[in-house]
């Protein structure tokens, strides 16, 4: 499950929860691309909580989505993840590691309002 939280349009707030379904991963992808063809550098600021997993219907499909995003990796600045389970936060410096031009910060639960604050300011 999905809920995106209302912020300035060069920002992609959103929580997530329990399984994240085919809809959802729709939702995201369609939001960010169309924030990153209005905007030079977009910010992302994702909060996980109790991740069940992700449905498997349609992951292929949103994964070749995905695919040419790869090209516009200079135009994601700063990515914040707030998560209450260790191995979110395992995953996402993985995948920083792996992304080495997208500044990614990982974030506790208490840390949340420092995370969005960090991901809306600089």
């Amino acid at each position: 499950m999905h809920e995106f939280i209302q912020t300035a349009d060069d920002v992609i707030a959103l929580t997530i929860s329990n399984e994240v379904s085919s809809a959802d991963l729709e939702a995201v992808m369609a939001r960010l691309e169309s924030r990153l063809e209005r905007h030079g550098q977009v910010h992302v600021f994702i909060e996980a909580r109790a991740l069940d997993g992700v449905a498997l219907s349609g992951l292929g499909t949103h994964l070749a989505r995905a695919m040419p995003l790869l090209g516009h990796l200079r135009k994601f600045g700063r990515v914040a993840v707030v998560a209450d389970q260790a191995w979110v936060r395992a995953g996402t410096r993985l995948e920083s590691a792996l992304l080495p031009f997208v500044t990614y910060r990982v974030f506790e639960p208490a840390q949340r309002e420092a995370a969005l604050g960090w991901v809306k300011n600089g």
